[in-house]
């Protein structure tokens, strides 16, 4: 017998007294005289301020729990920056050393540039912009920069310190090249002789085993490369022709270093007869070109008659005609047809 059968069989002669029920009132209509009372739902009451249900009290909370959370990562990103970060300090210029990969030439030291660099310093009271420097081995309390060596100098002939930053991590020999090129070719105030001998000098002393590589590593091109190092390597009686080196430009090695492979033995003989005189770097370039120049002689020839020679020689044109053969009439007509030819107005030719 089912569980439902056994309660019906149980329940089937239980009465219920009438006494045990409430009254049933009576439902009596309205009179007209009786005041009808309108019947609504009580109004919503409003919950207190701050009031939440259970769930939504759990949502705030997690709301809250993600804000610290996003708070105490960017305090630790914070930290890390300051914990990675380089510190700097004024140090006596006296214990910060070059770098073996220095590329200043001492004419650099010299230029107006670094003059008015060294001006702003002592304005300053000290360079505002740190130099970068890393320990030295074998030597406590001593430096060598990574870059920044006008700066370092600028204040060691102000007898000041240098503001430095100093690297935590030990910078290789690689890393700080590649810092000290980035830093120049930023800056642009590196000189292309220098350029080229800052690295020449890392070829020959085997950090990069080739010149492609050497591009690589640094992020230039090997045309920048070439070009930088066909100054470095243009012969010392090519050099001092100059006033001084940082006048080379890769313009200059590419014109000179093409003439050496034409007649090396004539251009280094002029070398040495304009060597002592001072001349200008464009002056230094014509003198040394000069003897690679095809000197133009042209015969001037009237009427299947030869009559002179026009001949360029240097930045002049020699013009020689037979005097007997012009009269005083041509010469004039001559004299004009040259001045306004060479000053540019229109001339005719008929006459």
């Amino acid at each position: 017998m089912s569980t439902k059968s056994r309660l019906q069989a149980m329940t089937a002669e239980l009465v219920i007294p009438d006494d045990a029920l409430p009254p049933v009132k009576k439902f009596e209509a309205p009179s007209e005289g009786d005041k009808l009372v309108e019947t609504r739902f009580p109004p919503a009451s409003q919950r207190p301020s701050g009031f939440k249900t259970a769930p939504g009290q759990m949502l705030a909370f997690r709301g809250q729990m993600l804000e610290t959370e996003s708070e105490l990562l960017a305090l630790r990103s914070k930290l890390e920056q300051y914990a990675e970060s380089m510190p700097t300090k004024k140090l006596d210029t006296s214990v910060i050393e070059p770098s073996r990969w220095a590329n200043r030439h001492n004419a650099s030291y010299t230029t107006v540039k670094f003059l008015r660099l060294k001006d702003d310093i002592e304005q300053a009271g000290g360079n505002v912009q740190p130099i970068l420097v890393r320990p030295k081995n074998g030597a406590d309390g001593h430096y060598e920069i990574v870059f920044g060596h006008r700066r370092h100098m600028a204040c060691k002939k102000l007898g000041i310190p240098v503001l430095a930053s100093i690297a935590n991590d030990k910078i290789n020999d690689l890393e700080l090249f590649a810092a000290m090129d980035r830093e120049n070719r930023e800056r642009a105030d590196l000189s292309s002789y220098e350029q080229g001998v800052m690295y020449q000098r890392a070829l020959d002393e085997g950090l990069f085993p080739s010149r492609r590589n050497m591009a690589e590593s640094l992020g230039v091109s090997h045309t920048w490369v070439n070009n930088a190092l066909l100054v470095a390597n243009l012969p010392v009686a090519i050099i001092e022709c100059f006033k001084n080196p940082l006048e080379v430009t890769h313009r200059h090695a590419r014109l000179i270093n093409d003439a050496l492979e034409k007649d090396r033995k004539q251009v280094l003989k002029r070398a040495e007869k304009i060597r002592a005189k001072g001349l200008s770097a464009g002056g230094v370039l014509t003198g040394l070109l000069e003897s690679q120049k095809p000197t133009p002689s042209n015969d001037i020839v009237v009427n299947g008659k030869k009559i002179g020679k026009i001949q360029r020689k240097g930045d002049s044109v020699m013009v020689a005609l037979k005097g007997a053969d012009l009269g005083d009439e041509q010469l004039v007509k001559l004299q004009f047809f040259l001045v306004n030819l060479i000053s540019g107005n229109q001339v005719s030719t008929d006459s």
